[in-house]
């Protein structure tokens, strides 16, 4: 009997060794070692991933072979030589198999809803041209995670290298993908972009554990004292149930279920202009819902046709119905309103459009200089004039204790460290809108975010370009102080930083958009700005004039610029400049140009001039200094 368990368990022992399943343990890559994946050319790459602790890793590639082990928690990684661009390749790794691989330039394109922004969203200026795409070797690896996890992420929850194609090209960021294209027709190699941005999110969110510890000291203690003042509200006046808001408003909506409908009867509701902010025409809705009606004439050529309804911007939700049809709707402000009204929806003649729109606190209304029509093929119905509105729910909303906020470190955690093993040709940024007002601060923070990025991804030259903020709002008459004229002259100051590149985008934006649509300029300007810095093309003018000195002579202060290019343009009249004396108070001043980097700037008005301002407002429209090149000066203040 022991001699036939001998034999059985030598066989069972042969079995396993012949097993193809015992030859390798399953290997674990990380999310952006993927099909379609991008590598950085012309530098050390680095290959890593997971498996069983101790187990060997042998990967293939363009013909060699390397090798790898595991250490006892699993980790390995290993270094492929520099490879010039080109591929298709294939890769293996152990019993994995990884396809269509790129060798070009990778880019980590990162900040806020501005970067984030899709190109779905510029569609009014790039239509005919996005119709035309068809690039696979631009790619996108995005994730969906929002998180702001407490520790660092090992790898992305999901997420794919995306081709620029019909299929994908919608999912891409305009600014990233303009700025891919301008640099894959420049030199002519495939280009990977890591999208990371989030709207919203604020410079300190983005920084490691080390620099981030000040700023997340004083958003824990913030934590702590509203959980105090919650805690306190809660033992005086006991537990609340929580607020739905959703709930509430169509509770106490009496148009819910009927205003909608085509039938409804609209003779008694008064009149309103639109575009525009209702509480600027005398309605006082601060938070609830309100309906608005409008009419308009359909040709019989054009009835039951498929048609777009454009609604510009509304403040801050809605939603649309034409002839009781509901055919869209955006949950927050800033998306445009652009929604589809299938066939057979329009008739010929009078047709019903009704929007209900939701203001949670605040300013409603309909954003001015935004396009309000119904589009058919080419003709176009107009919907800007007399509106008849209803009030629908007004609301007392329960006392709150305002958000906190991203947590500083959180999306540096879930975000960037997991590329941190990918090799980068450099970073495009675009963020800063979110710590407006605190641009003194921002000074020290921007230029921490770049040397911690450096410093994560081990390259300590790694170009870092950025976009300065664009205007917005209405230019002052008069000059004032202004957060976002601070916060961009901040932005000027990381210049300071070797490596580093900035795109001017005062000129660029729109005064009634946070997210203008001009994003394809943008990325031009970050391209020039790529030239210059990840390419080392001195002969290239990628920006416009930057404030390098003052000197006070006879009343007047001469300043001095460089990235001047062929040199200043002096065929206009100079606009946007103040001065100021002793008293610190600024005027508009005079300014012309002196010679091909330098500016004279005076006024009658202060005799013992001692600072210079430029382009000093949230909208400096009339700021007009450039360089031959046609590109635009920065705003700055000679002002430490």
């Amino acid at each position: 009997m022991n001699q036939y368990k001998i034999v059985f368990g030598l066989l069972l022992l042969l079995l396993f060794a012949a097993s193809p399943f015992q030859t390798d343990a399953a290997v674990k890559l990380p999310r952006l070692v993927s099909d379609g994946m991008v590598l950085q050319c012309e530098q050390p790459l680095k290959i890593w991933g997971w498996a069983d602790p101790s187990e060997t890793i042998k990967v293939v590639f363009v013909g060699e072979t390397y090798h790898a082990k595991a250490d006892k928690q699993g980790n390995w990684q290993l270094e492929l030589p520099a490879m010039k661009a080109g591929g298709p390749y294939l890769m293996k790794v152990n019993e994995l198999e990884i396809s269509d691989i790129l060798v070009g330039d990778v880019w980590l394109a990162s900040g806020q809803s501005n970067m984030e922004l899709q190109i779905r969203r510029v569609m009014d200026l790039y239509a005919d041209e996005i119709k035309q795409i068809n690039n696979p070797n631009i790619r996108l690896f995005r994730s969906s995670t929002r998180k702001e996890p407490d520790a660092v992420q090992a790898d992305y929850p999901d997420g794919s290298w995306l081709p620029a194609t019909q299929e994908h090209i919608m999912e891409f960021s305009a600014v990233a993908y303009f700025f891919a294209n301008e640099l894959n027709q420049k030199y002519q190699v495939p280009i990977g972009i890591i999208s990371t941005a989030i709207g919203g999110s604020p410079a300190e969110a983005w920084l490691s554990e080390e620099p981030v510890t000040e700023y997340l000291d004083n958003w824990l203690a913030n934590q702590t004292r509203m959980d105090s003042i919650r805690a306190k509200r809660v033992a005086e006046e006991g537990e609340t149930p929580p607020f739905n808001w959703g709930l509430e408003v169509n509770k106490n909506d009496p148009g819910v279920g009927r205003w909608s409908k085509s039938d409804v009867d609209v003779s008694e509701w008064p009149s309103i202009s639109l575009p525009g902010y209702w509480s600027d025409k005398g309605v006082e809705l601060r938070n609830g819902s309100i309906w608005f009606y409008k009419e308009f004439e359909v040709a019989d050529s054009l009835a039951a046709k498929e048609a777009i309804l454009r609604l510009g911007r509304i403040i801050d939700s809605d939603s649309a119905f034409v002839n009781g049809t509901f055919v869209g709707t955006i949950s927050y402000q800033y998306p445009p309103r652009i929604y589809t009204i299938p066939e057979g929806v329009l008739k010929p003649g009078k047709n019903k459009l009704m929007v209900r729109v939701f203001s949670q606190g605040g300013r409603g209304g309909f954003v001015e200089e935004k396009p309000y029509e119904v589009r058919v093929g080419s003709q176009t119905i107009d919907l800007t004039g007399d509106w008849n509105y209803h009030i629908g729910a007004v609301l007392n909303p329960p006392r709150g204790l305002g958000g906190s906020g991203f947590k500083p470190g959180g999306l540096y955690n879930s975000l960037i460290h997991p590329a941190l093993g990918y090799r980068l040709k450099g970073v495009i940024w675009y963020q800063g809108e979110t710590n407006a007002g605190r641009g003194m601060e921002y000074r020290q923070l921007f230029k921490d975010l770049i040397s911690d990025w450096r410093t994560q991804f081990a390259q300590p030259e790694l170009p870092f370009l950025y976009v300065q903020l664009a205007n917005l709002g209405i230019p002052n008459k008069q000059p004032v102080e202004s957060g976002w004229a601070t916060l961009r002259d901040a932005q000027r100051r990381a210049l300071e930083l070797p490596n580093t590149g900035m795109a001017v985008a005062f000129d660029l934006g729109e005064w009634n958009d946070i997210h203008p649509l001009n994003k394809k300029d943008v990325a031009r300007r970050l391209a020039l700005e790529a030239q210059r810095v990840a390419f080392g093309d001195d002969e290239v003018v990628s920006a416009g004039p930057l404030y390098e000195s003052m000197k006070v002579e006879d009343g007047s202060i001469v300043l001095t610029f460089s990235s001047v290019g062929s040199g200043l343009f002096a065929n206009s009249l100079l606009r946007g400049f103040q001065i100021a004396g002793e008293d610190g108070r600024f005027v508009w001043a005079n300014a012309v140009v002196l010679s091909k980097n330098t500016v004279k700037v005076w006024s009658p008005k202060v005799s013992k001039p001692t600072a210079v301002r430029y382009a000093w407002d949230d909208n400096p429209a009339e700021a007009n200094l450039k360089n031959k090149e046609g590109l635009p000066a920065s705003p700055f203040t000679t002002e430490d």
